[in-house]
Parts: C-alpha cells; structure tokens; sequence
C-alpha cells in the first residue's frame, strides 16, 4: 500500500500552549505530506475554535473581552463545543470521507487542557459532553508542542497584543501544560515535540514522529 493510500482520510491535530508555534508546524506536516506524494488538493486545514462561518463567530466570542460581563468559565467550554461539533460535521468529516488528510489546529485536547486543567472544570464532565457532542469521534494522530508557559507567552506577546486567554495567570498555563503531558501518556496515537528547539529541530522531530506514524498504519 502507498503511502498516499495509508494516509487518506486520516486527521491529524496539532495542539499546545500559547506560542508554541502550531502554525510554523502545520507548514511542516503540509511539507511532509507533499513529500509523500499527496498534492494540495488532498490536505484541509482547520482550526479551533472557528472553521465554519458559524463557528468563527463563537471564536470571537471567546476572544472577545466584554464591559461589565464575564464569560463564565461552563459558558466558554459550551461554546467551544458547540463551534468544535460546527467544524466536525460541516468541514472535518467531509474532506475525510473525501480521502483528504486534514490538518487540524487544536481540537479535544485544548478544552481538556483549558478548560479542565486550566479553569479547574471536571474532566469526567468535559468527556461526558465530549460524548454527546461527537461521540467517539477523535483525531489518528495528535502532535504535541510541549514548550514552558512563560517562553511561549513571551512569544505570543512578540506577536503583538494579547488576547484574553493569552492574558490569564501564568497557573492557568501549568495546569493546562500538565493536562497536555499526561494526555500524551495516555493516548497511543499522538507524541510529544520539544517546542523550545529551533524551527529546524522542531521541523525534524515532526517529521521523525510522523514517518514512524506512516509505518505503523496497515
């Protein structure tokens, strides 16, 4: 079986704290990819939340800073649902039942991580409405930047104003990081990369992990 064949219809996700580079590493899986002998017509990107019109408008309202009115923490881990079952039905499961490989920046992991180990929501309720959402629906292989919350912060401030999540407490950064590692202990399918490298060791390490991926697929 080619390697084209292999990876058609698989979802890749890439997910990690603030700063941690997904978008350089989205450019190094496209690349990889292509050198496998797909073409761009075969690779969809997505990201989290946002995707859809409908689920772009609930990305603002999570980044949104609002006078006089807080976004409860529940609120926010509904509206990420609500935008992640948007993406998954009208753009994710479409180009994979079209043989396409998708790229998908954050998906579960990223509310277990933010909203359960970062806002203290009960992980055991985020799966509970993980289920009812979508089922058992999940990523073929999940590509973690792991990298120290104050680095990737002081990379995110590089990149201009911060938003509201990017101006929590640094805590809320090493609860959600520590949620991250032991996702990636638990999950066979997905690895950890070392974030802090430079964009030539960090292109390498993903490249490592994602051939040994292709040579474990049937």
């Amino acid at each position: 079986m080619s390697a084209v064949q292999k990876l058609a219809g698989k979802f890749i996700v890439i997910e990690g704290l603030e700063g941690a580079g997904k978008s350089t590493a989205i450019q190094y899986i496209q690349n990889w990819l292509i050198k496998q002998g797909l073409v761009e017509a075969q690779i969809a990107l997505t990201r989290e939340p946002g995707g859809t019109t409908l689920a772009e408008k609930m990305r603002e309202i999570v980044k949104m800073d609002v006078q006089g009115e807080q976004l409860a923490d529940k609120a926010e881990l509904l509206i990420m649902y609500a935008a992640r079952v948007q993406l998954v039905e009208h753009k994710v499961k479409p180009a994979l039942a079209d043989n396409k490989v998708v790229i998908g920046d954050r998906h579960n992991w990223s509310s277990l991580a933010y909203q359960g180990g970062g806002r203290g929501i009960d992980l055991s309720l985020i799966n509970e409405i993980k289920q009812v959402a979508l089922g058992d629906f999940k990523a073929d292989f999940t590509l973690f930047l792991d990298i120290e919350p104050e680095l990737g912060l002081a990379r995110a401030r590089g990149r201009g104003e911060l938003d509201r999540i990017e101006r929590l407490a640094i805590d809320f950064f090493n609860r959600s990081r520590a949620v991250f590692q032991q996702l990636v202990v638990d999950e066979p399918n997905s690895v950890s990369i070392d974030a802090s490298q430079s964009f030539n060791q960090v292109e390498e390490s993903i490249h490592t992990q994602l051939d040994k991926w292709l040579e474990s697929l049937l």
